[in-house]
Formats: C-alpha cells, sequence, structure tokens
C-alpha cells in the first residue's frame, strides 16, 4: 500500500477476501466491464450531453494515454477539482487507468485548502474548471505551482491556456496504450474527510473497499440498468459519489444524470425529462426541495426513492417526503471514512422515520461507548466507534492523529453520539462537538433545533454556542423564519410549555433570511458560531 497509508493486518484482509468482501476488482478494470455489458446505453447526461458506456470507456482510455504523455506516472497523486460535468467521470477513471491517484477537492476550496491539499499529498497535477462562476482557478492553480514545487501540470477543462505547464483537458488525448492494471488492494483515490474546524485531512481508499461499498449498496437501493440517478450533490463527496451514487449506477448499467445546482428549478426539470428513479439529498435540501414543490408542482411520477443523510432529518421534515413526491424515503447515515447505515424499505413506518437503519454491510463492527471508553447500556447514548470492510484504518500522512483518532484494535472514532433501537437500529444523535455546555449541563444542538422545528413561525433554525465568561457557554438560535420573525421569548414559552427543561431553552435569538451552506449544502454552523461570538463580543465591549 502507499506510503503514508495505514493497511489492515493480512489476518483482516484475508478474512475479508474470504467472506467475499474484496473481491479483487479494481475499479478502471470494472469499467470495462461495464462498457461490455451496456456498450450502447446512456452511462451520463449533462444537459443535451448524452454519454453511451462504450464512448466513456473509449475516453478514459485515450485520456489515459494522454496524461502518461503529459508526465503523469503511475502513482502520483492529481488534484481534481471540477464541477457536476462528465469530465470529472472521465478524470477520475483515466487517472486510475494511468496508476495515478486522484485527490478530490471541493470547488469551494481556494488558495489554503488546495495548498494544503497540494503539499499533504504531494500531488503532481492539478485538474481545475478554468473560470467557474465567477471564481478564476487557473489564477489560482497559478498561484499553488509557486508555493508547490512539486506541482508541475495543471489540467484546465475549459478557456484559454497560455502559461507555462497548463494543458488544455481536451489535449489531453492519446492512443491508447498498454497499462499495467492496478493492485485492488492499494489505494484508489482520495476523499476528504468532513471536518469543520481544520484543514481537510485525506482519507485513502483502496479499490477493493470501494468497489464493495459500491456493490453492497447498489445492492440494497435495488439499482438496476433500468434506474436514472440524479447526481444532484457535488459529486466530489462520498454520498453522491458511492453511496451507491454516480458508481453504484454505472455499476448496475444505469444513466446518471449531472445537474450544475441542487436547486428545484434545475433538479425538477431533469427529474421530468430524464425520468429520474433515485437521488440523494442533504436536510436542507428536501426542506428546500418540499417548499418548492408546493408553488411549482412538476411530474415526480418516475421517482421511486430518496435518499437523505449528512445531517439528522428532522421527523416533521421525514413526514411530508413521501406524500410530496410519491416515493420512498431512505435514511442514510455514513462517512466519507467508512461505516454507511441504511433504513430498508421492509422496514415498519416509524423505523424509516426516526432513526437512520442498520449498517450496510454484515462485516461491519460498531460500539458505542462512554468518555471513559467503557460501552454505555442498552439503550444509551456513546460515542459510535466503527471497524468493517470499507472503514479506514488511517488518515493519509497523520500518524499524530490517528493516534486519538483510533483505538488499538483499529476501530475508528467516528466522533458522532448515537443510541441503538431494541430492534438494532442506529439513532444519530449529534457531534460530540455539535455540544453546547452550559453551566456545565451538556446540550445537544440538534436536539433543540428539533424542538423548534415544530413551531410554526420557524422555516429552518441553527443552533451554536456563544462563549459566555459566566456560564462558559450560552445558547444561540439561528432562525429563517417562515413569515412573521418570532421573539425570542414567544421560542422560549412554546418550548417550556412542550416540556424542555429550562437549561436547553436559547439564550439568544438572530434573524436570518437564508442559513449559510457549505459545499454540501449542510448548514454552516462554523460560519454562524463565528458570526455569534463577534456579536456576543461587539456587545460586551459596548
Amino acid at each position: 500500500m502507499l506510503d503514508g497509508c495505514t493497511p489492515w493486518s493480512p489476518e483482516i484482509a484475508e478474512e475479508y477476501r474470504a467472506r467475499g468482501y474484496w473481491a479483487g476488482e479494481d475499479l478502471s478494470g470494472l469499467l470495462r466491464g461495464w462498457s461490455r455489458a451496456h456498450g450502447g446505453r446512456t452511462a451520463l447526461v449533462h444537459g443535451a450531453r448524452r454519454i453511451t458506456y462504450t464512448e466513456l470507456d473509449r475516453r478514459v482510455d485515450r485520456m489515459a494515454a494522454g496524461f502518461r504523455r503529459h508526465g503523469i506516472t503511475a502513482g502520483d497523486r492529481v488534484v481534481v477539482q471540477l464541477p457536476n460535468v462528465p469530465e470529472f467521470v472521465t478524470v477520475f477513471f483515466a487517472l486510475l487507468r494511468a496508476g495515478a491517484k486522484p485527490v478530490f477537492a471541493l470547488l469551494a476550496h481556494r488558495a489554503d485548502e488546495i495548498r494544503h491539499l497540494c503539499e499533504l499529498s504531494g500531488a503532481v497535477g492539478y485538474v481545475v474548471p478554468g473560470e467557474h462562476r465567477g471564481f478564476d482557478h487557473t489564477a489560482l492553480a497559478a498561484a499553488t505551482m509557486t508555493r508547490c514545487p512539486a506541482l508541475r501540470r495543471v489540467f484546465v477543462l475549459d478557456g484559454p491556456v497560455a502559461a507555462e505547464g497548463f494543458v488544455a483537458l481536451s489535449d489531453v488525448d492519446a492512443e491508447p496504450a498498454e497499462l499495467t492494471a492496478p493492485d485492488p488492494s492499494d489505494v484508489a483515490f482520495f476523499l476528504l474527510s468532513g471536518g469543520t474546524t481544520a484543514l481537510p485531512k485525506l482519507i485513502p481508499r483502496t479499490h477493493d473497499d470501494y468497489a464493495y461499498q459500491t456493490r453492497v449498496t447498489a445492492e440494497l437501493v435495488g439499482l438496476t440498468a433500468a434506474d436514472t440517478y440524479l447526481a444532484a450533490l457535488p459529486v466530489e463527496f462520498n454520498f453522491a459519489w458511492g453511496c451507491p451514487g454516480v458508481i453504484g449506477t454505472l455499476r448496475a448499467g444505469g444513466t446518471v444524470v449531472l445537474v450544475d445546482d441542487a436547486d428545484p428549478d434545475e433538479c425538477f426539470d431533469a427529474v421530468e425529462r430524464e425520468r429520474v428513479t433515485v437521488t440523494s439529498l442533504v436536510p436542507t435540501l428536501v426542506q428546500l426541495w418540499l417548499d418548492a414543490a408546493d408553488a411549482m408542482p412538476f411530474d415526480a411520477s418516475s421517482l421511486r426513492l430518496i435518499q437523505v443523510g449528512g445531517a439528522p432529518l428532522q421527523r416533521e421534515i421525514a413526514e411530508r417526503v413521501e406524500p410530496a413526491f410519491g416515493c420512498r424515503l431512505q435514511q442514510v447515515f455514513g462517512m466519507a471514512e467508512g461505516l454507511i447505515s441504511f433504513t430498508r424499505d421492509t422496514d415498519p413506518h416509524e423505523t424509516l422515520m426516526a432513526t437512520q437503519g442498520r449498517p450496510v454491510s454484515p462485516g461491519d463492527e460498531i460500539r458505542l461507548v462512554d468518555e471513559a471508553g467503557a460501552r454505555v447500556a442498552p439503550g444509551g447514548t456513546g460515542e459510535l466507534l466503527a471497524r468493517g470492510p470499507y472503514t479506514l484504518r488511517g488518515y493519509y500522512r497523520a500518524p499524530e492523529h490517528n493516534s486519538r483518532a483510533f483505538t488499538p484494535d483499529g476501530f475508528y472514532r467516528t466522533g458522532d453520539l448515537a443510541r441503538l433501537t431494541p430492534e438494532g437500529d442506529l439513532v444519530i444523535e449529534g457531534r460530540i462537538k455539535d455540544v453546547i455546555i452550559r453551566a456545565g449541563n451538556k446540550i445537544s444542538a440538534a436536539e433543540v433545533e428539533g424542538h423548534l422545528l415544530s413551531h410554526p413561525a420557524v422555516g429552518r433554525v441553527a443552533v451554536v454556542p456563544v462563549p459566555d465568561d459566566f456560564l462558559g457557554e450560552r445558547i444561540c438560535a439561528y432562525v429563517q423564519p417562515v413569515a412573521d420573525a418570532p421573539t425570542l421569548q414567544s421560542l422560549r414559552d412554546a418550548l417550556h410549555d412542550l416540556g424542555i427543561a429550562d437549561y436547553k431553552l436559547p439564550d439568544r435569538l438572530e434573524i436570518v433570511d437564508r442559513l449559510p451552506l457549505t459545499g454540501l449544502g449542510k448548514v454552516d454552523k462554523k460560519l454562524l458560531a463565528k458570526d455569534a461570538a463577534a456579536k456576543a463580543d461587539a456587545l460586551r465591549k459596548d
């Protein structure tokens, strides 16, 4: 395995192979098989563009040879920062076929994050979109090259290419050559950690573990060649890429529809036009779609499943999905680091509405532990630890962090607070760091948000801590109102009437037109907490 990665032990790896989880499949080789099986079927759709499986595989072959011609060799890391376009898929498979290892970057990343990713990964290449939504990514790439000596090639999707070391992606093309297939046990590519308090860490995903993840999740979703998956979320995220997402859909012989934005206008049109059957959303986008569906009805009859994950889904929102769209809801809990949990279509209504289901693999192992590392009693809440055939054993080049993030026997400390129902379903209660400590009391921000959402004047809400000299932290609620804005006292009274303990009631209220979102569409609590702290500091100075 690549230097700087933590491998599974030989004994565990052999067990995963013996149990059929790891089948010795390399991802680029899988594409060849999909092309042979589904040839003329449509693999990718983007606007008016339609690409068949045969065309995709042929283009990947030529681009892989083109990357080699431009100096990308086996083992090289290449940062990929592209929007939801077919080239993202082509570049990914072409780099794998050339023996290189893609490093996924978010479109929202700028100089600090890109420099960090290039330095940490030792990237020699960087793939950018040119100018995208008013931002010049080629200028960012040029500046990064001056700071990262190892970076020697920038591949540009569109726009003028004049600087030394820059190559138009359309010119990454050559006659296909015989290339050595990757070792399935080696790292295929890198996903990014989702932490909000520091620069992202790199998550090495092997061919074996990711091929298994996409296979088992596609089976549980029941994907077939008749399915059309709408990639509404950014495809650089694990949820949209492989849960089962883009890769799982291609594996089944289905069609992937790529859209530039998750807003209802574009997505509703795509659902109608392409007869989309499956999509994946985060709770904030579900709520946006639900609100928009009332004002702009569309033909959702093709939809059979909407997956929702990435953050806790409030019960009130979950109950609206099936009546609004006429399809099943599947709650998903997962992480780029590994463990994925789904509800199943055979689950009772209460399980579908109130839990995040069960791990997708019989090889998944989970523990719930208290602050001392002891297992919690049945029904109790504790930190979720995970180990399994697609859960990493260590972040890339992060030995010090790994010593804290993993137990001696290889369980990953997820940082999520969870409990198990008597039936064995996971209920995610929030993040350990998404807890407000007010006068010594630990308060789950997600719990308070859930109660506030039951108020008729609250459309969307995020709860964050505010530093306080006396209490340690106070509770600040950012509310996007439905119409007339509520007052702090009206919210406190309503929660008090619900029987909520007084120490859990919000101390401050901020009314906003719109909650800020991260690139994945989650509420950006880091930004809100910074804003709340700045306002509290200003009040103290006054």
